[in-house]
C-alpha cells in the first residue's frame, strides 16, 4: 500500500468519525428541545384542565336560580345581537318550520320548500331514466338533496346571509289554466321579498314545461347594503339517465345564449370557471334533458362544473352557476322562467318568454351552422311526419336512408363514372409513366397528364368532389341520431333502445377504447364498411396499382378504417349504427347496379373520340399549364446549378 492510499484512508476515517460525533451532538440537542416541548405542552394541558375544573366547580356551585339568570342574560345578549344584525322579522323566519309543497301539470311535478322559497325537486312525468337495468324511475332534473337556489343578501349592518337560511310564508292560487304559488319573506314591517311561481297546464308542452318565476320586493334598499346587482347561487347535481354513460357524460355541460350576438355556446367538457355577460338564458344541459334559467332582461353569470370520476357513480355533473342580476332600485319586478324538459326540437323551437322566442332549441347538437340546416329543413320534418303516421322507428330510419341515397344518387353515379374514365385511360397513363421514369421529370409528367385529362374530358376532381359534397349529409346524420330524443326507449329488432348501444353480449372485462359489450349494429356497420371499402379499392386498383404507398392505402382503407369505426361506434347510438349500416349496404347495391349497367369499353371509346376532337383550353387550364412550365424551368435551372457545383 503506497503513501497516498494510506493518507486517503486516514482522511476518510477522520471524516467519518467527525461526522458521527457531529450527528451525536445534534441528536442530543434535538432530544433536549423535544423534552422542553413536551414539558411546555404538558404545562398548557395542565393549565387547561385546571381551568375546566374551576369552571365545573363554579358551575356546580351555582344555584338553579343563579344559573337561570346567567342563561337568560346570555340568551338576551345573543338575541340582541341577532336582532341588530337581522331584525325581528328575519330572525323569526330563521327559526320557523319549513313546509314542502307540490305543483303539478300533465308533464311536470315540481316540489318546493318554504325553506329558502326554492324549487326542491322536478320530475318529468312522461320520461323514465335507465337505472338498475331497466327504465322504471322518473327522470328527476332537480332533487332536494342537491338542488340549491339562493338569493345572496347583505344587510345594512354588513351581515352576509342568503334566503336559504329563512322560511317563507306561502299562498297557493288556482287560475284558469295555471296554478300560482306565492312565497313571501318578511324583511321588516314595511319590507318584503316575494317569489311568485306559476305553473301552466294548457296542453301545450312548449308552455307547460316552462315554470314562470317572478320576483318582487318592497323597501329592501332601506335594510340591505347598497348594491347594483342581485346575486343568485344556482347549483345542482345531475343524475345519470341513459344506458350509455360515455356519451351522456360527454354531452353534459352548461350552455348559454348571448343576447347581443344572438348565438349560443357551451363550456364543453372543461368545467373550469367561466364568466359570460349579456345572457338571455343559461342551462344545465344533459344529453336529452335540460334545466334552463331564462330572464326577460340581460344578466351575467359565473359558471363551472365538476364531472363524475367514473361511470360507476350515479351522477354525471355537479353544476354551479352564480347569476348576477342588475338590481332595480325603483322596486320594479323581475321576470324570470325555468325550462325543465326534454331536448326536443319540436318543443324547444316554440318556447317563448316575455313575448320573445328563446332559441332554446340551439341546445340540441344538430351540427351547427355548417350542417344543422340539413337536419332542420329535411331530416326533422320527415322524421316527425313519419312518426306522426305511426311508422316504426326502425322503418323510419330505413325510409330516411333510402331518401338520402336517392338525393345523392347523381353524385354517386358521377363519382363512379369518374373512376370508370380513369380506368379507361390506364394504357395512356402507363405510357406516360414509361416516357417519364425519371423523378426530375415529374413536372413534365404532370403537365402531360393534365393535357391527357383535358383532351379526354376528365376532371381530376371528378371522383373526389361528389364525395366531398356528401360529407355534410353524413355529418348531419352523425349529429342527428344521438341527439334525437324520439329514439329514446324505442325498440327495433334486438335493440331495446335505439338511442343507446345494442348489447348482444356483455363481456366480463372491458377492452380499452371499445367497452365491455358487443354492439351488433356497430359490428354489422363495420362489416358493411369493410365490404364497401374492399369493393371501392378493387374498383380503383386499376388506377392506383404501382403508385407509391398503394399497399399502405389498401391497409388503411380496407382493414384499418373498419376496425377503427367499430371501436369508435361500439358505445354510440344503435340507431346511428343502424343508419350507417343501411347506408353502406345501399351504397354497395347502387355501385353493383351501376357497374352492371356501365360498359368500360364504351366509356373508353367515348373518351378516345373526345380526345381526338380539338378542345379550347380554359383560362384556368392555361394558367395551370403556365405555372407548370415555370416550375419545370426552375427545376431545370436548379439541376444545372447542381451539375456546375459538382
Amino acid at each position: 500500500m503506497d503513501k497516498k492510499t494510506i493518507i486517503g484512508l486516514v482522511l476518510m476515517v477522520a471524516v467519518f468519525v467527525g461526522f458521527t460525533w457531529y450527528q451525536g451532538k445534534q441528536a442530543e440537542k434535538y432530544n433536549e428541545w423535544k423534552k422542553e416541548q413536551l414539558l411546555m405542552e404538558q404545562a398548557v394541558a395542565d393549565q387547561q384542565a385546571a381551568q375546566h375544573r374551576a369552571e365545573a366547580e363554579a358551575e356546580a356551585a351555582l344555584s338553579d336560580e343563579e344559573r337561570m339568570v346567567r342563561d337568560s342574560i346570555e340568551a338576551a345578549r345573543k338575541l340582541n345581537a341577532e336582532l341588530y344584525n337581522y331584525g325581528a322579522e328575519l330572525l323569526a323566519a330563521r327559526s320557523a318550520v319549513a313546509e314542502e309543497l307540490t305543483l303539478e301539470n300533465d308533464v311536470l311535478k315540481v316540489d318546493f320548500s318554504t325553506r329558502g322559497g326554492k324549487i326542491s325537486g322536478v320530475a318529468l312525468k312522461n320520461y323514465t331514466r335507465y337505472a338498475k337495468g331497466e327504465r322504471t324511475e322518473p327522470v328527476e332534473l332537480m332533487q332536494d338533496q342537491t338542488a340549491q337556489f339562493d338569493l345572496m343578501l347583505k344587510t345594512a349592518t354588513g351581515t352576509k346571509t342568503s334566503t336559504a337560511e329563512y322560511t317563507f310564508s306561502h299562498e297557493i292560487t288556482t287560475l284558469e289554466d295555471a296554478t300560482q304559488l306565492t312565497m313571501t319573506l318578511a324583511i321588516a314591517e314595511d319590507a318584503y321579498l316575494k317569489y311568485i311561481y306559476t305553473l301552466h297546464n294548457t296542453g301545450n308542452p312548449s308552455r307547460d314545461y316552462l315554470l314562470d318565476f317572478d320576483v318582487e320586493e318592497q323597501g329592501l334598499q332601506s335594510y340591505l347594503a347598497a348594491t347594483d346587482k342581485m346575486n343568485i347561487l344556482w347549483k345542482n347535481r345531475s343524475q345519470m339517465n341513459e344506458r350509455g354513460w360515455q356519451y351522456e357524460n360527454m354531452t353534459a355541460t352548461i350552455a348559454y345564449y348571448e343576447r347581443e350576438d344572438e348565438d349560443w355556446d357551451d363550456m364543453g367538457q372543461d368545467g373550469d370557471k367561466e364568466h359570460v355577460e349579456d345572457l338571455s338564458w343559461v342551462a344545465m344541459k344533459l344529453q336529452y334533458f335540460s334545466s334552463a334559467f331564462i330572464a326577460k332582461e340581460s344578466f351575467s353569470a359565473d359558471m363551472s362544473f365538476v364531472g363524475s370520476a367514473n361511470e360507476g357513480r350515479d351522477f354525471l355533473k355537479e353544476y354551479t352557476i352564480l347569476l348576477d342580476i342588475p338590481y332595480k332600485a325603483d322596486g320594479a319586478p323581475y321576470h324570470f322562467a325555468f325550462y325543465y324538459g326534454p331536448n326536443d326540437f319540436k318543443i324547444m323551437n316554440k318556447v317563448e318568454f316575455a313575448g320573445e322566442k328563446t332559441n332554446l332549441e340551439d341546445i340540441i347538437p344538430l351540427g351547427g351552422a355548417l350542417v344543422g340546416w340539413i337536419n332542420r329543413i329535411f331530416t326533422i320534418p320527415i322524421f316527425h311526419w313519419l312518426k306522426n303516421h305511426g311508422v316504426n322507428f326502425g322503418i323510419i330510419i330505413l325510409i330516411l336512408t333510402i331518401l338520402v341515397k336517392l338525393i345523392i344518387l347523381p353524385l354517386t353515379y358521377k363519382s363512379y363514372m369518374s373512376t370508370a374514365k380513369m380506368r379507361a385511360i390506364r394504357p395512356e397513363m402507363e405510357a406516360l409513366n414509361a416516357k417519364y421514369p425519371n423523378p426530375d421529370d415529374a413536372m413534365k409528367k404532370q403537365q402531360a397528364t393534365m393535357e391527357l385529362y383535358q383532351k379526354a374530358g376528365i376532371s381530376p376532381m371528378g371522383g373526389c368532389l361528389p364525395m366531398l359534397i356528401q360529407m355534410p349529409i353524413l355529418w348531419a346524420m352523425f349529429r342527428f341520431f344521438p341527439a334525437s330524443i324520439e329514439l329514446r326507449g324505442e325498440k327495433f329488432l334486438w335493440a331495446d333502445d335505439l338511442s343507446s348501444y345494442d348489447s348482444v353480449l356483455d363481456l366480463p372485462f372491458s377492452i380499452p377504447f371499445y367497452g365491455d359489450h358487443i354492439s351488433l349494429f356497430a359490428l354489422l356497420m363495420a362489416v358493411a364498411l369493410f365490404g364497401y371499402s374492399f369493393l371501392t379499392y378493387k374498383q380503383q386498383a386499376a388506377t392506383t396499382s404501382g403508385q407509391p404507398g398503394a399497399g399502405m392505402m389498401k391497409f388503411m382503407m380496407v382493414y384499418f378504417m373498419p376496425v377503427m369505426m367499430l371501436f369508435f361506434f361500439n358505445n354510440y347510438s344503435s340507431g346511428l349504427c343502424y343508419y350507417y349500416f343501411l347506408s353502406q349496404m345501399f351504397t354497395m347495391l347502387i355501385m353493383f347496379v351501376i357497374r352492371r349497367t356501365v360498359d368500360d369499353e364504351k366509356v373508353r371509346a367515348k373518351l378516345m373520340a373526345a380526345k381526338a376532337k380539338p378542345k379550347k383550353k380554359s383560362r384556368f387550364q392555361e394558367r395551370y399549364e403556365e405555372a407548370l412550365k415555370q416550375q419545370q424551368e426552375q427545376v431545370t435551372i436548379n439541376r444545372e446549378q447542381r451539375r456546375m457545383r459538382r
